[in-house]
């Protein structure tokens, strides 16, 4: 009677739980100042309003991690914010599920979705585009040295401004902007790096700060870089230094000349079986009130309606509003080129 008794306690404990597991599901993103701001922001509030939880982890970026989940069919994430220069490929190699774009909520002011947010957002079926966000370069006034930086050329002038380079350690923007110091214009970056003679130029570009360079791998790394002395400038996502300038009174400069601007999607990992929550979390997180918490980092909504809950003294600070110095990342490109100079950009590191 007593082991009946264990087992009946042992079946309602595991009935009880079971529930509890199913409406538990895991989120990834970049952590740091941006993290918080979607966890204060679209977590929270999710978490609140329906009572499922989430499990919050830190990654940083690529799509390499996601790939070894799926192939080994050992899933453990759910949903992944992934940057749109990865997010072509990942969809292309099946590594995403398809998302229903067809149901996602109006806007708070009643614009039918499909129309509310821009058409980059909505652009892939495997993701909702969740914020405008941009790369761009920083340096510290108190310890560069040779005058301001104005240029992504004054990046690769170690003559005028001595001191050590940061950039994050992958091809993708390292190799557009090379070009571009290197003379060639930003509406020709893509067909010339395209090029076998493009991409020596790039790499014959780097070469001339390579003995100057930090390499770092995640973009919390890029501040700390800047603020301890790692580095004179630093490769940041625009959040990171707009967070150090707002709440940490760092004396860093933000330099919009070549910014390579991009989405950001939340998409779910092909295989997960929290499938259906994950799509209910992104319907919430690409609303309009929680798209526009994103304001904390200053990056920016991808839906028209949620520019109603933005400070209007924070918009000028987005990267909405220095597109025309900027540079659209092409993940049409990074798609086909990718894993060829992905090759080529790490062995150019060992060289």
């Amino acid at each position: 009677m007593k082991k009946l008794k264990k087992m009946g306690v042992a079946i309602a404990l595991s009935t009880l739980m079971a529930p509890a597991l199913a409406d538990q599901m895991t989120v990834v993103s970049f952590g740091g100042a941006y993290g918080a701001a979607q966890q204060k922001h679209m977590l929270d509030p999710f978490m609140k309003e329906t009572g499922h939880k989430i499990l919050f982890e830190n990654y940083s970026g690529g799509i390499a991690e996601i790939k070894a989940q799926v192939e080994s069919g050992n899933i453990l994430w759910d949903v992944v914010d992934v940057e749109v220069i990865d997010l072509e490929r990942a969809c292309s190699e099946g590594l995403l599920e398809v998302f229903p774009q067809d149901t996602l909520p109006a806007g708070d002011n009643g614009t039918a979705a499909k129309d509310d947010f821009g058409a980059e957002a909505l652009a892939n079926e495997c993701g909702v585009g969740n914020i405008i966000w941009t790369i761009l370069f920083s340096y510290n006034n108190e310890t560069i040295q040779g005058g301001k930086p104005s240029r992504v050329a004054d990046f690769f002038d170690t003559k005028t401004f001595p001191g050590k380079r940061a950039l994050r350690k992958r091809p993708q923007v390292n190799m557009e902007w090379a070009l571009i110091a290197d003379g060639v214009p930003v509406d020709q970056v893509y067909d010339k790096l395209a090029t076998e003679e493009g991409q020596k130029r790039a790499f014959a570009k780097l070469d001339t700060i390579k003995k100057d360079l930090v390499w770092f791998d995640s973009w919390s790394q890029a501040p700390q870089l800047l603020n301890d002395g790692g580095a004179v400038m630093v490769q940041s996502a625009n959040g990171r230094i707009f967070d150090a300038i707002q709440k940490d009174n760092k004396p860093f400069e933000m330099v919009w000349d070549a910014h390579v601007y991009d989405l950001d999607v939340w998409a779910i990992v092909k295989g997960s079986k929290k499938k259906a929550l994950a799509e209910e979390f992104i319907r919430f997180a690409t609303s309009s009130k929680p798209e526009a918490g994103m304001q904390d980092v200053a990056y920016g909504p991808t839906r028209q309606s949620s520019y109603a809950y933005v400070d209007k003294n924070v918009i000028p600070k987005l990267p909405s509003a220095h597109l025309d110095k900027g540079l659209k990342a092409s993940g049409e490109f990074w798609a086909d080129y990718g894993e060829s100079l992905g090759e080529k950009f790490n062995e150019w590191l060992l060289q």
